[in-house]
């Protein structure tokens, strides 16, 4: 997730309410984001990527704001002043195959103190994290602040020889060639290609001819370089579309506009269709909201006043209209793009506590099922027995299958491979397995496990039922059918059922090894002992017995007497 440090002194510069930890964390429960964080006035904050403008103090100030009732609706755009000079761009055609698209705003500090520490530092911090999210290492959008009061619109952007161009690089006091800039210096090893065309680079310039910048690489000192104290600044970002730069631009804003500054488009002038008034970057975008969507996203019915109430808690505008309401969403919020985005803030809006929840009328609330805690009880048994117990996958192998033979267990129509192709009916399949891989290991092996299969069931409307069943596996010199007959019938004594055995054919075992319990008429359980052939391919060097005991159909028996 995207995170970022923030000063919790700026921060509460917006609130009335002291910031302590367990109140920001009750404030943002409802948001996407969250403290993961804090150490002194320093508050590291994660977002989801849909929620950048909460990364900067501007951001999550006016959420806060809205969320303590402070303030609300979208913040108010103080009239500018009269600009001596209207801010521009001049795209030439050249940049065209490599970065065309451009966009950008006016800001205006609300008072004679311009811009300060703070600030200044903030708005950079996010123009990296912009670089790096919505900007995908400036490949999409790469944004630059410059003092708007040394530069003479309108700003010429365009793709110039490199023996054209010289500037003083930020932090740098001399200046450079660009053929030596994109040679030596390490921003331009990074991000040179990005804004090169052979032996020609982009370039942004003023009237004078003045570079403000090499686009997306770096500022210039004069005239690319925003100060403390600077009343107004220009903010550009360009890109291959116009989408991520349009939100580059727009999140961006949120660090000024939080604060009062006023905002004003940058026209953008150019060959063809290329002219814009350059507001879609600066201006509140508007999204319908039915009604109908609003009932189904809260569950119920909202009189309009509440909806217009929520809009303003997210701090977005709107106003009713004859099927819904016509939010507005400001350009710092680019992730409103559609009517259910708006519905899912106004759902959101509403106070919500952590213990609000309802727990729904449920036969389980309060204790495990009865089934549930007998078929832990039978696995403890089978630990008693000095099985181990093993870890399995309702899913087996087409191979295991093929081997065993007998009836065939569901297949998946679309398994990822062989080895997943059917749903086990029979936990014995899956204990094959486990001998297979454990080949290396000594003998004797025992093991055993409860878990569920799926056997078919022609009248369920799945074709097919959960079961759960009990098996175990005893691999040794000396393994044979009595071994595991006397400990199924250890098993039935704990749970006072007495049944009956007779001879059976069981797929994967000796003929005339095997047999079938019943009780009750029910078969409740299979034993017997492994094939020889199949244990000769498994690569399994000792005799095998098994059995398998069907605790479903157990159940129905021993529930009377299991007290609960």
């Amino acid at each position: 997730m995207p995170q970022s440090l923030l000063s919790r002194e700026r921060l509460e510069a917006f609130i009335p309410t002291p910031l302590t930890d367990r109140i920001l964390e009750d404030l943002l429960f409802a948001s996407k984001a969250e403290v993961t964080g804090s150490v002194g006035d320093e508050l590291t904050i994660s977002v989801t990527p849909d929620r950048l403008d909460l990364l900067s103090e501007g951001g999550l100030g006016l959420y806060l704001q809205g969320v303590l009732g402070v303030a609300h609706g979208i913040p108010k755009n103080p009239p500018a002043a009269g600009h001596a000079k209207a801010p521009s761009f001049r795209v030439d055609g050249s940049v065209d195959p490599i970065r065309p698209a451009i966009a950008g705003a006016l800001v205006r500090a609300p008072d004679d103190a311009g811009l300060d520490t703070g600030t200044l530092a903030e708005a950079i911090r996010v123009q990296e994290i912009l670089h790096s999210t919505v900007g995908r290492d400036r490949r999409a959008a790469s944004l630059g602040i410059y003092p708007w009061d040394v530069i003479e619109p309108p700003v010429r952007y365009s793709l110039e020889p490199l023996a054209d161009v010289a500037f003083v690089p930020l932090s740098g006091d001399t200046e450079v060639r660009a053929e030596r800039f994109f040679a030596d210096h390490p921003m331009a090893e990074r991000y040179g290609a990005l804004g090169r065309a052979g032996d020609r680079c982009l370039v942004l310039r003023d009237r004078t001819g003045a570079v403000l910048s090499l686009p997306p690489v770096l500022n210039a000192r004069a005239a690319g370089e925003a100060r403390v104290g600077h009343r107004e600044l220009l903010i550009e970002a360009t890109g291959r579309e116009s989408r991520p730069v349009r939100e580059a631009v727009g999140l961006l804003l949120v660090v000024f506009a939080a604060r009062g500054w006023s905002v004003s488009p940058v026209a953008v002038e150019g060959p063809g269709a290329r002219r814009d008034d350059g507001r879609a970057a600066v201006e509140p975008h508007p999204i319908d909201l039915p009604s109908a969507l609003v009932r189904a996203v809260a569950g119920e019915p909202l009189a309009s006043s509440e909806v217009l109430r929520r809009l303003g808690r997210c701090r977005l505008g709107g106003h009713a209209t004859e099927s819904g309401w016509r939010a507005e969403a400001p350009p710092w919020r680019p992730d409103l793009l559609s009517p259910i985005e708006v519905a899912e803030d106004v759902y959101l809006a509403a106070p919500v506590a952590v213990d609000a929840g309802v727990v729904p009328a449920s036969r389980t609330v309060g204790r495990r099922r009865a089934e549930t805690l007998y078929r832990r009880r039978f696995a403890e048994r089978l630990i008693g027995l000095g099985l181990t117990a093993p870890h399995t996958s309702l899913f087996v192998s087409s191979e295991i299958v093929a081997r065993v033979g007998g009836p065939e267990p569901i297949r998946l129509r679309n398994p990822v491979s062989a080895e997943f192709a059917y749903v086990r009916d029979r936990l014995f399949l899956s204990h094959l397995e486990i001998l297979h891989r454990n080949t290396r290991h000594g003998y004797p092996q025992q093991f055993g496990e409860v878990g569920p299969v799926l056997v078919r069931a022609p009248s369920a409307e799945s074709g097919g039922q959960t079961r759960y069943r009990a098996s175990f596996m005893i691999a040794s010199e000396s393994a044979g059918f009595a071994d595991v007959a006397a400990r199924v019938d250890y098993l039935l004594g704990g749970l006072d059922v007495a049944g009956v055995r007779e001879p059976a054919e069981v797929a994967g075992a000796i003929p005339g090894r095997a047999a079938r319990l019943r009780v009750a008429g029910e078969a409740a359980a299979e034993m017997g002992e492994v094939h020889p052939r199949i244990l000769t391919e498994l690569g399994v060097p000792v005799p095998v017995a098994f059995a398998e005991l069907d605790l479903s159909a157990l159940w129905p028996l021993v529930v009377p007497r299991d007290g609960r």
